[in-house]
């Protein structure tokens, strides 16, 4: 699960920067997101779902930035 979770950080960053696609970028770093806790919590590949939860969470960040200067 923590490859699973840094695959989805690491697609969901790149998504994030194309003009009309980015809304799916946080569908797939909240997905990631959800995967890295669920490693983490179960001692899987520890360093790998950090580094994707910490990926996801740029994401939504960035999102969320971005959401806020369309408005």
């Amino acid at each position: 699960m923590g490859i699973a979770s840094l695959t989805l950080g690491i697609a969901s960053i790149i998504i994030g920067f194309i003009p009309f696609i980015w809304p799916i970028s946080i569908i797939i770093a909240i997905v990631g997101l959800i995967l890295g806790i669920i490693a983490l919590v179960k001692k899987i590949d520890k360093r790998k779902s950090i580094a994707g939860i910490i990926l996801c969470t740029i994401t939504i960040i960035l999102a969320i930035i971005t959401l806020n200067d369309i408005g």
